[in-house]
């Protein structure tokens, strides 16, 4: 069973930036076009972006210029490099995962589309 696992989060001031890091030790992701996910404190998790197979992506509207998703197949990790970090940006960021190359907008951008999930990376920004 595909277990993923997210890094890089931390306690970062406003107006910074971090990169998170989404592997599968064990897997090869190559295969696999993966999200991720935002929940703040108190609320939801929430679809922020999905990158396919072959690197194309998309985002939610409220991040783009800021979120940058990007993969490294020989590293088998995806990133996340998020900048200019706000105190919204603050909660849990998770990577999910479905197996095969699909368009970002037809797998849905709910949680429940992604079948493989890691524990998620906290990420915290406060001055």
């Amino acid at each position: 069973q595909l277990r993923l696992e997210e890094s890089g989060g931390g306690l970062v001031q406003p107006g910074g930036s971090l990169r998170l890091s989404c592997t599968a030790p064990g897997f090869t992701l190559d295969n696999y076009t993966i999200g991720w996910f935002h929940q703040a404190p108190g609320k939801e998790r929430e679809w922020v972006s999905c990158i396919q197979t072959r690197g194309s992506t998309l985002y939610t509207g409220s991040v783009k210029g800021r979120f940058v998703t990007t993969r490294d197949n020989p590293k088998n990790t995806i990133y996340l490099q998020i900048y200019n970090l706000k105190p919204e940006d603050t909660g849990t960021y998770s990577c999910g995962a479905v197996v095969g190359d699909f368009f970002c907008s037809s797998i849905g951008f709910s949680s429940r589309d992604y079948k493989y999930w890691g524990q998620g990376t906290q990420v915290t920004v406060s001055s």
